[in-house]
């Protein structure tokens, strides 16, 4: 039997809240580049060659509302005996956990989730009164087990910043130093680990947006600036750069972002990782010096195009009700068979699929 539920966290979350929003109250401001834009994503999961109990966990986008996105709602559809919103407890990781019994020869489940987004950018020559929860920034200062935040990591985030006063200017030489040093490798399976310790001891400074902008993360964390992995998928085509959008099928399009917490700015906006996107991928690739390239640098320091989906800022994630080990972050649906972890990124043994589709207003 297939049936329709609201999502619903039941931490102060109602069901009404998500799902209440009119497309025509977004504030639409068409004429100075913040114009919000609603999408619907759909994700469908199978489990393939079932064989005991199936649990799936799907990514959910964030639940709070930020200047740059507002969640509109989800609900799903399929045959699991139970699915249930879950939020993650130390970063609040939003997802649905789905669970079937043992006999169910085809186990499939559908989120729909509706949000809007706008483009984003912070006037770094105007500092502010931003404030934020000092148990927050204190979050985003810890290490995590991919990326710690001492060793060589202190020693190179140190020696980039030497010098360097400001948390502005710190990030700034960081953000820079990552792109002058670091590539986009097109082998690495899906956005990469994120194992930023294994890159610097190696010297191996290639990876894929998991790889790269943690490595940002990890030195800004070491130097005492609160920063995070924004974890996510790419909903539209982009405006300026065709490699860094994807619409309609965005089954392989998850992006992981960056930001840092600036005194004066609050978060800002960074993407290292697209940069490089920007060089191997436009026209075939290009140089750093070439000028899509330098708007590209200068654009993704302050600013993110928001054609993109933002589900969390986990690391170290524990999916609720698994036996096997915590996830490094959570942007791929997750599946177990009978205790096993299905591969994220093998179909042959998890079928997914993710579209999206821009909504009117």
């Amino acid at each position: 039997m297939e049936r329709r539920v609201f999502l619903t966290a039941g931490l102060g979350i109602s069901a009404a809240a998500l799902m209440s929003r009119p497309l025509g109250a977004l504030g639409q401001s068409p004429d100075d580049g913040t114009r919000w834009r609603a999408f619907e994503v759909t994700t469908r999961a199978e489990i393939v060659d079932p064989r005991g109990p199936v649990r799936v966990w799907i990514p959910l986008p964030l639940t709070a509302d930020t200047d740059y996105f507002k969640n509109l709602g989800q609900s799903w559809t399929g045959n699991a005996k139970s699915a249930r919103m879950v939020l993650e407890e130390k970063y609040g990781a939003a997802m649905l956990v789905a669970e079937w019994e043992p006999g169910e020869a085809g186990p499939a489940v559908e989120v729909v989730t509706r949000f809007a987004t706008r483009n984003r950018a912070v006037d770094l020559a105007k500092p502010g009164d931003a404030r934020e929860d000092k148990r927050t920034l204190a979050r985003y200062l810890e290490p995590t087990r991919l990326m710690p935040t001492d060793g060589i990591v202190a020693r190179t985030a140190r020696e980039i910043t030497k010098g360097q006063k400001s948390d502005l200017d710190k990030s700034r030489a960081l953000y820079e130093w990552i792109v002058d040093n670091t590539f986009r490798d097109p082998k690495v399976r899906g956005c990469g680990v994120g194992d930023i310790r294994a890159m610097l001891e190696s010297g191996n400074l290639s990876g894929k947006c998991a790889d790269l902008n943690a490595l940002y993360v990890g030195l800004a964390r070491s130097v005492g600036i609160p920063s995070r992995d924004v974890y996510g998928v790419r909903v539209a085509d982009s405006a300026e750069f065709k490699s860094l959008g994807k619409s309609g099928d965005i089954t392989r399009a998850q992006h992981c972002r960056a930001e840092s917490y600036l005194t004066g700015f609050g978060w800002v906006a960074v993407d290292p990782a697209d940069v490089r996107k920007v060089v191997l991928e436009e026209r075939g690739g290009l140089p750093l010096t070439d000028p899509a390239v330098q708007r590209a640098r200068a654009k993704l320091f302050g600013q993110w195009e928001m054609n993109w989906l933002a589900y969390n800022y986990a690391h170290d994630v524990k999916l609720p009700g698994s036996v096997g080990e915590p996830v490094g972050f959570l942007m791929y649906p997750q599946a177990e068979v009978n205790g096993e972890r299905r591969d994220s990124l093998d179909p042959d043994g998890f079928r997914y699929r993710l579209t999206s589709k821009e909504l009117s207003a």
